[in-house]
């Protein structure tokens, strides 16, 4: 029997899981990861939620508001930071959630909103809780304010790009809630890129900037091996945190390290080095430099 409601989906998934597989040991890894999936399940709960399905290191779960996702997905990050590393990895979570309508079929759910909620917690990095705009709107004035915008993708089956937002949040002591946070804000850690003679600057917590081939980009890059919207660097409390979102892969050298190409994927910028879009440095063009003072 099908069942038409109002809800909000909510995924988040364990980041750096495969590799700790690799560097730990299947025992210790699958004993860290069941942690995480427990502490995510009891935050589920604590905001009135239902965990529909766990699969592998990913949490499915459903709300009756967004407000009650957004708590939810606060104090699940807030309490797998506050664990300890294992195996030498810091384990976190990103979540992506979504409101709207949701077909239900016995204990599980189907239907667009399952979809993009699943699409937008790709989207997030370690650490980072990402909805759109259109769910951000629904959410009471207080969770509003510590909302952002982001950038737009395209989804198959849409016309229109979906605009993104990120929910800010932090850990205080043992404590992460909303009720009464404020974000943090810190004025050291300044990120500098440098490109065909321009430089661009970016200072605080929440501040992002997206590199491509499209004139509305924070920093256009001329190559044609670059995406319209390729990369996305951003602070993630004292660091800064860069995203691929490209066909061919963003190449990131740090200096005196080996390049590594990333698909899809985060990387933490360290000191100071090159970004290259589409190709290796070493294949021509101009890169772009990075300085992380």
């Amino acid at each position: 029997m099908e069942d038409s409601r109002q809800s909000t989906v909510l995924f988040a998934d364990v980041s750096g899981s495969t590799q700790l597989y690799q560097v730990a040991g299947d025992t210790t890894a699958h004993g860290a990861i069941s942690g995480c999936l427990e502490l995510m399940r009891k935050a589920v709960e604590g905001a009135r939620g239902r965990v529909v399905k766990t699969i592998g290191d990913e949490v499915m779960a459903l709300f009756p508001s967004a407000d009650a996702a957004v708590a939810a997905a606060a104090t699940m990050l807030g309490a797998v930071d506050a664990l300890p590393a294992v195996g030498g990895s810091k384990l976190g979570l990103r979540v992506g959630l979504q409101a709207g309508a949701v077909i239900q079929r016995g204990e599980d759910v189907f239907g667009d909103t399952v979809n993009l909620a699943s699409r937008l917690a790709e989207q997030a990095i370690k650490g980072q809780i990402i909805t759109t705009e259109e769910t951000a709107q629904l959410l009471n004035p207080v969770y509003r304010m510590f909302t952002r915008k982001l950038y737009s993708i395209q989804l198959k089956g849409k016309t229109e790009g979906v605009a993104l937002c990120e929910v800010l949040w932090f850990a205080s002591g043992e404590r992460t809630a909303f009720d009464g946070f404020r974000p943090r804000v810190r004025t050291s850690g300044v990120l500098r890129l440098k490109y065909l003679g321009q430089e661009t600057v970016r200072r605080r917590e929440g501040e992002s900037i997206t590199l491509g081939r499209e004139s509305g980009c924070g920093l256009t890059v001329a190559d044609h091996l670059a995406s319209r919207r390729h990369c996305t660097i951003e602070r993630r409390q004292d660091k800064w945190v860069l995203k691929d979102h490209s066909s061919n892969g963003t190449f990131v050298t740090i200096e005196g390290d080996a390049e590594i190409m990333l698909q899809r994927e985060e990387m933490m910028l360290r000191r100071s080095g090159w970004i290259s879009l589409g190709h290796p440095r070493a294949e021509g063009g101009e890169a772009v430099e990075y300085s992380c003072a």
